[in-house]
């Protein structure tokens, strides 16, 4: 399974985004931190260590002899110095710590004090503490300058986990501090763009929608504003295709229905058979095209239709006229549609069935919110190209533009145009074991 770390909502990317910069941020002032505690640290102990022994080499140098002891300052009480001619003997336990003895040879360096070496080691703690009021580790520090050795106990803090806990609480009230007024900020684009995501899938013929609220930031609103816009200058422009087919199928059938009349006056019965046949096909042809063009539009109000009754009177009819049209399975399912329409792209699909695949079974099922009605043949199924193509306008698998035995390639076309109009999708697939499935999917009322 491959792993997705970046989310794919704004909402997901803004906070992936902050939380990982707000990540690496504190990660490098923790880094930070702790390098300056170590820094103090060593300074705490160390500095003071160098310190009584440059004053104890200066006495030295200067011939004074002075108890190591000290003089009861308050920082000799956790200190203690001793001088001797070979290296102290230290406990088994104690481990060295390079880091101080480098940073105390840097400070006697810078204070003039040439030492031959300097060494340091940090001493197992005892039980029970001498010092329980100053938490931390005690360590000697051992400078060699000439033949002396000089040899001082000191005690250093802690470095404990206050450090940790600060940086974690720190981390997560900048989380509060950010992550939540991005969240409000994100959330409150992600919505407005949600709808608009679901309003732009809809279908163009869907004309009755009502316009997008305009909310969100002033770029998300722009967009919404603009995209009504663009909707309604579509709705606007089928509705004058709607129009002008309307009237140029209008200014058709009067001469069509003239020439009708006047071709029933011809004296040659062949002839006048061939001249009314071309008549009825071209009527049959312009009432078709004015169907395609005016599947998403008209004046039928949308209305709960029962499946099982829509589909049991319509095998019904057809069986009266004596075609094979027979009922399977029917869930008890309604649907939000225009029933005429409906009942229009289901005879588009039964036609095509009885004429390409003997007979027709149809069926309804229901299943995760939507309706499937399906119109099954047992012809010879189409190919992948076929099923890509038929649905187009004008498209036919018979290749003949003969009428009686191909029609005019509008049906499939129709039918897909009244279904994205309920809000639904036209779908054909190949069966198994033969034949064809012509399925309107629609959703659940």
């Amino acid at each position: 399974m491959k792993l997705r770390l970046w989310p794919r909502s704004l909402i997901g990317q803004l906070v992936f985004a902050v939380a990982v910069t707000l990540f690496v941020a504190q990660a490098i002032n923790f880094a930070l931190l702790v390098r300056g505690q170590e820094q103090q640290v060593l300074a705490h102990g160390g500095g003071m260590a160098v310190a009584r022994i440059i004053d104890a080499v200066e006495r030295d140098r200067r011939g004074e002899r002075e108890g190591s002891e000290g003089d009861g300052r308050p920082h000799e009480r956790v200190q203690k110095l001793r001088i001797s001619d070979a290296p102290p003997r230290l406990p088994r336990r104690a481990v060295s710590r390079p880091d101080l003895a480098n940073y105390v040879a840097g400070l006697m360096t810078e204070a003039e004090v040439r030492a031959d070496s300097v060494q340091a080691w940090a001493l197992p703690p005892r039980t029970p503490r001498r010092h329980p009021d100053f938490p931390g580790q005690t360590v000697v520090v051992v400078a060699k300058v000439g033949d002396q050795y000089y040899a001082v106990r000191s005690r250093i803090p802690a470095s404990g986990n206050r450090l940790q806990g600060f940086l974690l609480w720190q981390t997560l009230s900048l989380y509060l501090l950010l992550l939540i007024p991005i969240l409000l900020i994100a959330w409150r684009a992600a919505v407005p763009l949600r709808d608009l995501t679901r309003a732009a899938r809809t279908s163009p013929a869907l004309r009755d929608a009502e316009p997008l609220a305009e909310a969100g930031p002033s770029d998300v609103r722009d967009l919404i504003g603009a995209f009504n816009a663009y909707r309604a200058r579509i709705a606007a422009m089928l509705s004058d295709k709607d129009r002008m087919l309307g009237a140029v199928g209008h200014d058709l059938r009067t001469p069509l229905a003239s020439l009708r009349v006047r071709v029933e006056q011809v004296e040659d019965a062949a002839l006048r058979d061939k001249m009314i046949a071309s008549i009825e096909e071209m009527t049959a042809m312009l009432a078709d095209i004015l169907a395609l063009a005016r599947s998403g539009s008209g004046n039928e109000a949308r209305e709960p239709v029962a499946l099982g009754t829509l589909v049991g009177d319509l095998a019904a009819d057809y069986r009266e006229r004596g075609r094979d049209v027979a009922v399977a399975d029917v869930a008890d399912a309604s649907v939000m549609a225009r029933p005429l329409l409906l009942r229009r792209a289901l005879r588009n699909l039964v036609d095509n069935a009885v004429a390409y695949g003997v007979r027709a079974r149809l069926s309804v099922a229901a299943a995760d919110g939507w309706t499937r009605i399906t119109v099954s043949d047992d012809g010879p199924g189409l190919t992948d190209e076929q099923i890509r193509t038929l649905v187009e306008p004008f498209a036919r698998g018979e290749e003949s533009r003969n009428r009686a035995t191909g029609g005019a390639g509008l049906g499939l076309s129709i039918a897909r145009e009244i279904a994205e109009g309920e809000g639904g999708a036209l779908m054909l697939a190949n069966r198994a074991g033969g034949g064809l499935d012509a399925v309107i999917a629609l959703p659940i009322v």
